[in-house]
């Protein structure tokens, strides 16, 4: 019996990982697919500050679970053109700082992690409806019904001890394939985003277990108002379900059944720079972050080549 609530205890320390390190199904990104001009650079800067409690199996001999995340990501993107269709390639770079606290057997206890996480690297290319056209060809372009896929894959590059539970780094591969549709009318655009999120094994978990993870599949939508040019503000929201784990051959009780909501909204402030605001909330949450999300950005323009 004793064996069996470590084991649980252990599997339930798993998800507070979704406290420290980011969480792929969570995100709530508008404007994915909106096409700009081919040979544009594009240097980002994020600070997102997340906090909240984390939801686990009542049955644990843990409670009150809160985490304080703060994630400062740095990125870099390219858009060109590939067989004609308007691509845009980049990564992303995260550094968190954050701080997991909760009651194990009715005592306090906390934890505090800081470092890089796992880096993301995104290919996305518009199939139907945004061809690749350069910045005179593009000041004519009238968008209408854009269809995209996307491929975005997390190395395992991030902070990890096989001797602590929880890591920012997350000692696996995971790769998210998309499809998502954009429908611009008017002032407003209409956007839907599914995708599968898929994860290798990490065989070094926890002093040399194995923790597997089964898909977690991802809608997001998003109804977009553009204000002026550059200047939007968007209503958010996603679902997420799936992910249940298994370590060293015991599966636990930890299906994610989720959603968010959220609002962006997006200035420039000159010509080449803009920024964007964005707050988020937990709507639903079975197991796992149920958080408040505050973030702004600071993104950078500009073009290469003709």
């Amino acid at each position: 019996m004793l064996a069996s609530s470590y084991g649980r205890v252990i599997a339930a320390a798993c998800l507070l990982l979704t406290g420290i390190g980011a969480t792929r199904a969570q995100e709530l990104n508008p404007n994915a697919y909106t096409p700009v001009p081919v040979g544009a650079n594009l240097l980002l800067l994020t600070n997102n500050y997340s906090t909240g409690s984390i939801s686990l199996d009542p049955s644990l001999p843990i409670e009150d679970v809160h985490a304080n995340v703060n994630t400062t990501i740095v990125g870099y993107g390219r858009t060109l053109g590939l067989f004609g269709h308007y691509t845009n390639i980049g990564f992303l770079v995260p550094y968190v700082h954050g701080e997991v606290s909760g009651l194990i057997g009715g005592q306090q206890q906390s934890v505090r992690r800081n470092a890089f996480g796992d880096p993301l690297l995104r290919l996305a290319v518009n199939l139907y409806g945004a061809p690749a056209l350069s910045r005179r060809e593009f000041a004519s372009y009238q968008q209408s019904t854009i269809v995209g896929v996307a491929l975005v894959v997390a190395p395992p590059l991030g902070a990890y001890d096989s001797t602590k539970l929880i890591n920012v780094g997350s000692n696996r591969w995971s790769f998210k394939p998309e499809i998502g549709i954009s429908q611009r009318t008017g002032a407003w655009t209409f956007e839907s985003d599914l995708a599968v999120i898929f994860f290798t094994d990490n065989t070094n978990f926890y002093n040399g277990g194995v923790r597997s993870q089964e898909p977690i599949g991802a809608l997001q939508l998003h109804a977009i108002y553009t204000i002026r040019p550059q200047m939007w503000v968007a209503v958010d929201a996603n679902y997420y379900t799936g992910g249940r784990t298994t370590i060293n051959g015991k599966q636990n009780l930890d299906l994610q059944q989720n959603s968010r909501i959220g609002i962006t909204f997006a200035m420039p402030l000159t010509r080449a720079q803009s920024l964007k605001f964005a707050y988020s909330h937990g709507a639903r949450t079975t197991i796992g972050g149920d958080f408040d999300t505050y973030g702004v950005s600071y993104q950078y323009a500009w073009f290469s080549g003709p």
